[in-house]
């Protein structure tokens, strides 16, 4: 079903003005440049913050937002509260110019609106190609085929780049599944999608991806269900069977303590790993019940992490535990974890009634995939504090928020 098709039958067209056209460019480059840098995402951002005040003061507009911002608003405030009881107030202050992303909601809401909504997913989907293409000529021909030396993109870590491919992964399938028209383009760049995220060697976003993917079968019906578990079992014995010693070694790892068959260097790195992310939790845990109201503060977990350090860990200081959930509430505190989970648990359930009730249902469903996958993944990666990670995320779940908005006639803008 067309956006368009929302609109009453007396309504014009779309037509934007030359500020708001500019607002409009700014912001589609933003949503694609936390796959290839975060220096232009920074700068991106800001041009497009600024071009979207502009509008507003122009066209005489009230900010307008959706209803998982005010939650997403309450835990910044927790997160200055954390802040200010923080062991290093300083510090934690500084860690707190994060919240600054969390304006891409808003600007998202009002530039996205209707049917940009669909050329944002196109954008996005079509950067994660080329960016996946681009981790396997590193994993094939420059070889980063290794624990060591893993694919990472045109970003700086294996990690952001394993989620941005991961969240890239989710919106394609959900546009082959959920979209009757325009899923050509998606269908034939996801294989690349789904192979670089393999060859990232990265298990929270392999499970991440499964979970969010698994959650779109399960979405879609049943019987679909029922044809992926018929089919992942041949999928991996494919896998263990012919893929890469590096990448079989992280699959027969991801539940063992015990040293993995193949090279010693990777198996060896890959138990401590796993060690190491046992003890983290156990560290956790034992720093959020010092401290259950306000945490540490931002950014001080690796200051305090020595002191509550397991005998067993590998690593003398962590700058993170691995953990979404338990990273919040350690920094933060068990409120700011409570409010965590009511922005995460609003966006589930207006996902779900969006998927009855939008125009365009393939943004709710992947919304609820994302979503899904954030927080799979995040069980092993705090990836809700990466920035690129972050970015992308914000946009792809305000999204189906957006396109439910089908701009106003530019006389009733004026009017506002």
């Amino acid at each position: 079903m067309n956006v368009a098709a929302r609109l009453p039958a007396d309504s014009p067209p779309d037509r934007m003005s030359g500020l708001e056209r500019a607002a409009y460019v700014s912001l589609l480059a933003f949503a694609a440049a936390p796959q290839f840098s975060i220096a232009a995402s920074g700068i991106l951002l800001g041009l497009s913050a600024l071009l979207w005040i502009a509008v507003v003061l122009v066209n005489r507009e009230r900010i307008e937002v959706p209803r998982m911002f005010w939650p997403l608003a309450a835990y910044a405030g927790a997160t200055l509260v954390a802040a200010f009881f923080s062991v290093d107030p300083r510090t934690s202050f500084e860690d707190c110019k994060q919240l600054v992303l969390f304006a891409i909601v808003p600007i998202t809401y009002r530039l996205f609106r209707g049917e940009r909504s669909l050329t944002v997913v196109d954008v996005v989907i079509t950067v994660g190609a080329l960016n996946a293409v681009y981790g396997i000529v590193q994993y094939g021909i420059l070889d980063f085929d290794n624990v060591a030396r893993r694919v990472q993109g045109n970003l700086g870590h294996y990690m952001t780049y394993s989620g941005v491919i991961m969240l890239v992964a989710c919106l394609a399938v959900a546009r082959v599944m959920f979209r009757r028209r325009e899923r050509i383009w998606a269908a034939l760049v996801l294989p690349a999608v789904l192979v670089a995220l393999v060859l990232t060697l990265s298990r929270n976003a392999w499970v991440g991806a499964c979970a969010g993917i698994g959650t779109l079968f399960l979405l879609r019906n049943l019987r679909s269900v029922f044809r992926l578990a018929a089919f992942l079992p041949v999928a991996l014995g494919l896998v263990i069977a012919f893929a890469p010693s590096a990448i079989s070694d992280r699959l027969y790892s991801m539940l063992s303590l015990k040293e993995t068959r193949g090279d010693s260097v990777t198996s060896t790195s890959t138990l401590q790993s796993n060690r190491d992310r046992l003890a983290m939790i156990k560290s956790g845990f034992r720093i959020v019940k010092d401290n259950p109201l306000t945490g540490v503060g931002p950014d001080m977990v690796i200051q305090v992490y020595p002191g509550y350090r397991e005998p067993t860990a590998v690593s003398q200081r962590n700058s993170h535990l691995h953990n979404v959930p338990l990273q919040i509430a350690a920094e933060r505190g068990l409120p700011a974890l409570g409010i965590w989970c009511w922005f995460v648990g609003t966006l589930l359930v207006d996902f779900l009634r969006l998927r009855r009730t939008s125009p365009v249902p393939s943004l709710a469903a992947a919304g609820i995939a994302c979503v899904v996958a954030m927080i799979s993944a995040g069980m092993f990666e705090y990836n809700f504090g990466d920035s690129e990670f972050l970015m992308l995320f914000l946009v792809l779940v305000t999204l189906p928020y957006a396109a439910e908005r089908v701009p106003a006639p530019a006389v009733e803008r004026k009017a506002a």
